[in-house]
């Protein structure tokens, strides 16, 4: 595991994602800090309210590329390769419990027209956090059905 030289218990991406979670759960739009852990989802006065901080997730090891997950409970997709439509590499945060975090697919929004850049999925897993070494977080959105 990659953080087993961490001798103090915490975990930073576990720190992030539990402070994304709470932002999520209590979205309110003021001003925005570029950064993981800015203090609010969303922009200012001109902004659509925002309830989602996408995240991508980057495992220990793994050359680079941001993990994965089918994008349905009911495909079976082999993620490590360019699935093309059947997997996701944007999730939301939907719980955080110690060093464990469970999270929602987000799926590409096939309408091109709409100003919601992703879907809401019934496709979600828990991950050991211990594994993820980084962490990117994309342009806080509106995400409906969450």
């Amino acid at each position: 595991m990659c953080n087993d030289n961490n001798n103090n218990g915490s975990n930073c991406i576990a720190e992030i994602l539990n402070v994304i979670l709470v932002l999520q759960q209590n979205a309110c739009p003021e001003n925005c800090l570029d950064s993981c852990d800015r203090p609010v989802l969303g922009g200012g006065a001109n902004c659509l309210i925002c309830n989602t901080r996408p995240v991508m997730l980057y495992t220990c090891g793994c050359c680079g590329t941001p993990w994965s997950m089918p994008i349905s409970k009911d495909t079976i997709a082999n993620c490590d390769v360019a699935a093309s439509g059947t997997c996701s590499s944007v999730f939301r945060v939907e719980k955080v419990d110690g060093n464990c975090c469970t999270c929602r697919v987000l799926q590409d929004n096939p309408d091109t027209t709409s100003l919601n850049p992703y879907i809401a999925t019934n496709s979600f897993f828990t991950m050991d956090l211990s594994c993820v070494c980084c962490i990117r977080c994309l342009s806080d959105t509106y995400v409906e059905c969450v």
